[in-house]
């Protein structure tokens, strides 16, 4: 699900990785489906590999994300909630994050984040459980 998307420091939304260049990787917006080249000096990190510390290690944003979708029924966050609103809205859907190494923006971020794949449905949850299932079945056999 979160394979191939891309969030790019100093670069608003998130990016969809669509080929590789000698010294870069050419990106496109999710929000203004324009390409870009991203260099090596940029930070960039693949959704796939962020995670959320929590108290028993860190929590992949897949599961972050499903727990989110499952807490507002599939529906977006309205994103206009003061920072305290924010750290508890968070610790009512994932209990156990660390409130000392999370930060508010990080929260942000992540809401921003939700919203946007949300609105762009790349948030399917019931194909990877069928995936699993199928996986599961054909190491049984």
């Amino acid at each position: 699900m979160l394979k191939g998307l891309l969030a790019i420091s100093g670069q608003a939304g998130l990016f969809k990785m669509v080929s590789e260049a000698k010294n870069c990787v050419i990106v496109e917006s999710l929000v203004t489906k324009k390409r870009m080249p991203a260099y090596a000096s940029s930070k960039i990190s693949s959704l796939s590999d962020v995670a959320v510390y929590t108290e028993t290690g860190e929590t992949p944003l897949k599961e972050i994300f499903k727990k989110i979708f499952d807490h507002e029924e599939g529906k977006e966050i309205p994103e206009s909630k003061s920072n305290n609103e924010l750290k508890e809205y968070f610790a009512t859907v994932i209990p156990e994050y660390d409130h000392n190494r999370v930060y508010v923006s990080d929260i942000k971020k992540i809401i921003k984040w939700y919203n946007l794949l949300l609105q762009k449905n790349l948030l399917n949850f019931d194909k990877e459980e069928e995936e699993k299932e199928i996986t599961e079945k054909t190491k049984t056999e």
